[in-house]
């Protein structure tokens, strides 16, 4: 096996493993570093990498690319043996074999780019992702985490639209959980030394995720999805509170009024504490 990359000669290192091998039409490989200043020169080597050959890549990164007409998803002919994947709502759907792999190579991209941590048990959802995820909604950030009190593995990760739970045991089909934004309104988290425990706190109940593989990680993903969620639920409180407030204010002056005319106040202690409520509007 040539387990080193063909261009910078260094040894392949597990993360490099965990998002797949990068494997050349002549059976070399390249790392994710290398792949990555390719393709920045050559877009297309994300989904015909398997095309070029490690003297191709060397010639790109030396002299450029040459122009390609690239290859639209609807002109891939779906041939009758396909890629069926497990969907979401737990049915399948068919992806033409040249769009599943480009989309697979997307996809890898994008979590190298988001300093994905996972462990090397994560390559089954990882395969999983371009089933799940459109072309315009990219990984910001993910963690191995599993679904507290069970033995499923898995990973938890966050797009601009919403976060998804995805396990994936050993020859049986892909378990998935879709939290879209507008039904998450704060997330926490449960400091643990062995375990810390992610919490979202949906519109139904209270999803928890124990992060065993790597705690340091878990924390680091959850100050990344911190900022997003509990920013938009204390936005929202303080929305609430400020529409709430003349309402209150108007309750607490007809009391100051009715203290007034009981002679519980002087006409100067009402019209001291009434400005100082009507200040608050």
């Amino acid at each position: 096996m040539k387990d080193y990359c063909v261009i910078c000669g260094k040894a392949l290192t597990a993360l490099d493993h965990m998002l797949g091998e990068n494997r050349l039409s002549d059976s070399h490989l390249l790392c994710n570093s290398c792949l990555e200043k390719a393709s920045s020169v050559h877009q297309e080597l994300l989904e015909h990498l398997d095309r070029f050959s490690s003297n191709d890549i060397r010639n790109l990164l030396e002299n450029g690319a040459p122009e390609l007409v690239p290859v639209h998803p609807a002109t891939i002919p779906v041939p009758e043996t396909v890629q069926r994947l497990p969907s979401v709502t737990g049915g399948s759907e068919i992806l033409p074999p040249q769009f599943y792999k480009r989309r697979l190579k997307e996809i890898k991209q994008q979590l190298k780019l988001a300093k994905a941590n996972l462990s090397i048990f994560a390559k089954g959802e990882i395969k999983e992702l371009p089933h799940l995820l459109a072309t315009d909604e990219p990984v910001l950030a993910v963690t191995d985490a599993q679904f507290v009190k069970t033995m499923d593995a898995g990973i938890l990760l966050v797009t601009p639209k919403r976060m998804i739970s995805v396990s994936k045991s050993m020859f049986q089909l892909a378990k998935i959980h879709d939290y879209p934004n507008e039904t998450i309104h704060k997330v926490s988290f449960k400091n643990h030394f062995l375990s810390p425990v992610i919490r979202l706190h949906t519109d139904t109940k209270v999803v928890e995720f124990e992060c065993f593989c790597d705690k340091r990680d878990a924390g680091i993903f959850y100050d990344f999805i911190d900022k997003i969620y509990n920013t938009n639920h204390q936005q929202k409180t303080d929305e609430a509170k400020a529409a709430a407030m003349p309402a209150a204010i108007l309750e607490q002056l007809e009391k100051l009024a009715a203290l007034r005319e009981n002679g519980v106040l002087t006409e100067e202690e009402f019209t001291t504490q009434k400005k100082k409520l009507l200040e608050k509007l």
